[in-house]
């Protein structure tokens, strides 16, 4: 796959979109259907040759790309999701050291990819199964990704599900972020690099 501030630009995006799903989830009980469709699907397309790909279209990502917007111009609307994702690129690196879970995510996610293809990457069979795939594996690393919300909510089977389901997403973007040469010093030298290309990608 190529690498290039374009790609690590959709893929922080796809990392923001998943992580802003899961915030309203916990906080209201409800998902928005595209970019849930979006997550999940990028979750099931190991295979692809570039990181627009992993998305289906850079055009689903526009809610992602302006999330990044707002945080590299540090003006966020949200400032506990910008928490939440760079906790999720910081287990991303504790992940991509375990080679064994990495193995088995993969092998769960290409279960999830053959029910997904007979039902669809939404389908509620598929969020339970990338939900158990991540309580089993990703969830054991430590610290885990701790997510606040209503208790309400959080109480409830399928809310859980799907929240863990969309935080495989995010760690699948915060994967195909390093593996375009991605790191923490993006965000220090690269913001106005990046900025340029939301503005490009968002017209």
């Amino acid at each position: 796959m190529k690498s290039g501030i374009d790609d690590r630009v959709l893929a922080l995006a796809g990392v923001l979109q998943a992580l802003a799903q899961v915030r309203r989830i916990a906080d209201t009980g409800q998902s928005e259907a595209a970019p849930v469709d979006v997550a999940l699907a990028s979750v099931l397309r190991l295979e692809a040759d570039t990181a627009e790909a992993v998305y289906g279209d850079a055009q689903g990502l526009r809610q992602g790309l302006r999330l990044l917007r707002d945080h590299l111009v540090n003006n966020p609307r949200d400032e506990a999701l910008g928490k939440l994702a760079l906790a999720v690129l910081q287990l991303e690196r504790r992940f991509s050291r375990d080679d064994a879970m990495a193995a088995k995510v993969g092998a769960g996610i290409s279960d999830a990819a053959d029910t997904a293809a007979k039902l669809g990457s939404s389908h509620p069979d598929v969020i339970s199964q990338l939900a158990e795939l991540y309580a089993g594996t990703i969830s054991q690393l430590s610290p885990r990704i701790m997510v606040q919300g209503n208790p309400h909510y959080l109480g409830q089977a399928g809310v859980v599900a799907e929240i863990r389901s969309l935080l495989l997403a995010a760690l699948r973007s915060a994967v195909l972020w390093r593996h375009s040469g991605g790191s923490l010093l993006d965000f220090v030298f690269r913001r106005r690099d990046m900025a340029a290309v939301i503005n490009a990608r968002l017209g």
